[in-house]
Parts: C-alpha cells; structure tokens; sequence
C-alpha cells in the first residue's frame, strides 16, 4: 500500500453516524450541530460529540460563525481516507485473486485425478 493505515481516521469513519455526517457536509458545504442533527435521528448533543470525533480525526474543521461553529469536511484529510480505502481496495483485490487462483488449482487437481481413478 501507498500509505500507512491511520486507525484514528478509520476509527471515525467507521461509525455511521459520522459517515452521514460527512456525507451531508459534503452536499452542503457546511452545517452546524443544530442544522445537522435536523437530518439523523441523533440528538443535537450527539451531533456536536460526532462532530468532535471527526475533528480529532481531522477529517472536519471548525469555523466560527457568531455564537454558532460551521464544519467544513477537510479536503486534505478527506483525500487522504479515499486514498487509503482505494489501497485496502486494492490489497483485498490481489488477495481474493489470489485465492481464486489457488482454488481453481485445487479444482482442477481433483478434476484431474477423478479422471485418472475412472
């Protein structure tokens, strides 16, 4: 793979919740912890802890905007993930062919030698 695996962005990413949450961030542009629990079945509460999560994770920034904090999706970030979820794409690829491989093998050695013993 490119680039290590960074478990604290995939630890953010791997709950659903924030996974909407980047997705409606990603429609929008932007939203706040009131606007955006106004989409998921989470209180606003939840929300601005998701939030943080992703914030640590790097993958949103915050932006002050009067009393209110707008998140932005980090686009480096946010790249960064894609690009590390197209290696894991790739690595499971190479080893599923892999085994394919292996198992068409074992096939046709057991096809082979059914014929022998017939």
């Amino acid at each position: 793979m490119t680039s290590a695996i960074d478990d604290e962005l995939w630890a953010a990413i791997g709950d659903p919740t924030r996974r909407r949450l980047l997705d409606l961030l990603l429609v929008d542009g932007s939203g706040t912890a009131t606007s955006l629990s106004g989409h998921l079945p989470v209180t606003r509460q939840a929300v601005a802890k998701h939030l943080g999560v992703l914030e640590r994770a790097a993958l949103v920034l915050p932006r002050r905007d009067g009393r209110e904090v707008r998140y932005v999706v980090n686009e480096a970030q946010f790249s960064r993930a894609v690009e590390q979820l197209a290696a894991v794409g790739e690595a499971w690829d190479a080893r599923l062919r892999r085994i394919k491989t292996i198992a068409e093998s074992i096939q046709a050695a057991g096809s082979t030698t059914r014929a022998k013993t017939e």
